[in-house]
């Protein structure tokens, strides 16, 4: 089934994560505590979604870095932490990203986003990326006080939208998010940016799509029609 509407992941899916690994190198002295950070970072949003709590991406980020930091018995400054915020906001493109949403735009998909970053008083990641004129919405948890992947988030997306579930699919780099959206209705799109790829357990659905970026996911879909 051709789904109507592609519900895209912002971080490290669109965006480049990797683009902050100058920052860990200053502060830890090796760039590949990026991973680290950002993994825990968000075991901790699902963590604090279970708890029935709440407190924005950004903010989290920086508490997580100053654990991070603690592990790792490094000093860090404020400055460090305001660098990093910054940084967070400002990620670009991968360099796929925008001839793929020209070209899934052009097939007739409608484009939103889903992310767990806030929107602030000013740019948001999409803006500063260059990206943002290509979607029709861009959704995040602020407006529902919950981490990726809690169901609510997939179905509220698709009913302000007005459509069914069934219409969606998210596109994602990391499978927890894919997994999310198909428990709450959707397809799932896994574009394997590097260091992501397919967990294959008993039980654990499958991404109804495999892509290693928006080009290629863009073909699979024209394939698929």
């Amino acid at each position: 089934m051709r789904p109507e509407v592609l519900v895209f992941d912002v971080n490290e899916t669109l965006i480049d994560i990797d683009s902050l690994r100058p920052h860990f190198g200053r502060m830890f002295g090796d760039p590949a505590v990026s991973r680290e950070w950002f993994g825990q970072l968000v075991m901790y949003s699902m963590a604090v979604t279970l708890s029935g709590r709440y407190t924005d991406f950004f903010t989290l980020g920086q508490a997580v870095l100053r654990m991070t930091a603690e592990v790792h018995d490094v000093d860090i400054t404020e400055d460090d932490v305001q660098s990093l915020a910054h940084g967070m906001r400002t990620m670009p493109a991968h360099p796929d990203v925008a001839p793929g949403l020209e070209r899934l735009r052009a097939a007739g998909y409608r484009l939103v986003t889903l992310t767990n970053s806030p929107h602030s008083d000013g740019a948001t990641p999409l803006e500063h990326a260059g990206l943002a004129g290509y979607f029709e919405r861009q959704f995040t948890v602020g407006e529902t006080r919950a981490f990726k992947p809690a169901p609510s988030l997939y179905t509220g997306a698709a009913e302000a939208l007005g459509v069914d579930p069934s219409q969606c699919m998210m596109v994602a780099a990391h499978m927890w998010d894919t997994l999310g959206a198909q428990a709450a209705g959707f397809s799932g799109a896994l574009i394997t940016r590097p260091g992501n790829a397919v967990l294959t357990a008993p039980g654990i659905p499958q991404p109804t799509l495999v892509a290693a970026d928006l080009l290629q996911l863009a073909e699979h879909l024209e394939n698929r029609s």
